[in-house]
């Protein structure tokens, strides 16, 4: 039996690789085939499926891709209808993989074809379990991610109820819990940072599986969620529907501009997205860019962002960062990519660019500006904020500031922090692209800050 997590930080993703006697299956893959076709060449086996836990609402899934270049089959729970060929599975259906077996166990609630993977060894002991979004480390899925469906929230997460209490919860507790998800996904209210657990763990700590009834349980996963991001749905269709190569995408989208080009698709509509590190964007970056560093959770940001739709010129520091930079576009179903460039302020200014800068203090200046009366404004998540925060601060999500900037002043200065720096900066440049110039960032966010004691700290009691 040999097992290998894949986990990808700039989704908060987890695919695995399961294999028994020279043959594999591999559940949730993300777009890129490579790094499966490589483990199974390195480990001289071959891949027999594809397992998907469900229609993946914030990526785009290598299902289809790696089927083609392995001949694996795709196989998904009960209720999943595609545009493509795959195998349906039953309820308790089992796969055989060299010694093992792969149970199938019908899990809805987080949409109602999500299924869960359950490993048996040569002995029929049950080893781990594949939870997909059904269940995390400290959480459970969304309930509110159905495609097309006239099931409200309430239905799924009273659907979720049942499939954790029959279907997981009576597994033994030192099976080994493997989800799809860990911290930073939307895909749950507050996912835990470690990326696998047992099922006693999750049965002594996780929330959602502590005694209570379908109406409490149904409050406790629904209160206080927010709107899931805009290309949840649209990325799950595609995963349903189908989609071009990854190879196919490179092609079009990897192409390096010249910087006439590119001033000539700015005035056309594209966007500039400055994908560079922090330190080197607020030095100076096309003015009206939007900051995601690749040295951050780029693709979640980017798409929750982002309208799909919208055509991107790729700003990157280095040529070879442009691949990356546009494979993890790819990622989350942003394709509508010009090209690249390279940034260089001279060939920019040559061409007639303008370039704009960012001003970034410490959180000790911070501090004595917030004194004489700068306002702060704090752009992490209601749960961060909630924990604690600066007495008066403007609490405004990054992830629903372009809905809510309209409750902030062009007037008026802000000191602008997230809980590490880099989210205040993607913050800065959306908001100078619309307008607002007093704004400053702080470097290191509420982790400095919290630190500094000129702060007047609120804290839950």
């Amino acid at each position: 039996m040999y097992i290998e997590q894949l986990y990808t930080t700039c989704l908060a993703e987890a695919a695995y690789y399961i294999e028994s006697e020279g043959e594999a299956i591999v559940i949730d893959p993300i777009r890129e085939t490579t790094p499966y076709l490589n483990l199974a060449a390195k480990r001289g086996s071959r891949i027999r499926y594809i397992f998907e836990t469900h229609f993946h609402a914030d990526f785009v899934s290598g299902h289809l891709d790696l089927a083609k270049k392995t001949g694996a089959s795709i196989v998904y729970g009960p209720g999943a209808q595609t545009a493509y060929d795959t195998y349906t599975a039953k309820d308790g259906e089992r796969f055989q993989l060299g010694k093992l077996s792969i149970e199938v166990l019908h899990t809805p609630g987080h949409t109602p074809e999500s299924s869960c993977y359950l490993l048996r060894d040569e002995n029929e002991n049950p080893v781990a379990v594949f939870t997909g979004d059904t269940l995390f480390v400290g959480d459970v899925g969304r309930p509110d991610l159905a495609i097309k469906s006239d099931l409200t929230i309430n239905d799924l997460a009273g659907m979720l109820y049942d499939s954790l209490r029959t279907k997981i919860m009576t597994l033994p507790d030192a099976v080994t819990v493997y989800p799809a998800h860990g911290a930073g996904s939307s895909c749950g209210k507050n996912i835990g940072k470690e990326t696998f657990s047992t099922i006693g763990e999750q049965k002594a700590t996780n929330y959602a599986l502590q005694s209570m009834s379908k109406a409490d349980f149904v409050l406790a996963v629904t209160e206080g969620l927010s709107a899931p991001p805009a290309y949840f749905f649209q990325d799950a269709l595609i995963n349903k529907n189908g989609y071009d190569s990854l190879d196919v995408v490179k092609e079009r989208n990897i192409k390096a501009l010249t910087t006439t080009a590119v001033k000539s698709l700015l005035e056309s509509g594209s966007l500039p997205l400055d994908t560079r590190p922090v330190l080197d964007f607020e030095k100076g970056f096309i003015a009206g860019s939007l900051s995601i560093g690749l040295d951050g959770q780029f693709a979640i940001w980017a798409a929750t962002l982002l309208d799909i739709r919208q055509p991107l010129v790729v700003v990157v520091d280095d040529a070879a960062k442009a691949e990356e930079a546009i494979i993890r576009l790819a990622r989350v179903g942003y394709e509508r990519v010009d090209g690249y460039v390279v940034y260089s302020e001279a060939a920019f200014k040559k061409a007639g660019l303008e370039i704009d800068t960012l001003v970034s203090v410490t959180a000790q200046q911070a501090a004595d500006m917030q004194l004489e009366g700068v306002a702060i404004l704090d752009v992490r998540k209601p749960g961060e904020y909630a924990s604690g925060h600066i007495e008066g601060a403007t609490h405004l999500c990054l992830s629903t500031l372009n809905e809510q900037k309209g409750q902030l002043n062009k007037e008026q200065p802000y000191l602008v922090h997230c809980a590490g720096g880099y989210r205040s900066v993607i913050a800065v440049s959306m908001l100078k692209k619309a307008g607002f110039n007093q704004l400053i960032n702080i470097y290191g966010g509420w982790g400095a800050m919290k630190d500094v004691s000129g702060f007047p700290i609120t804290t839950p009691v």
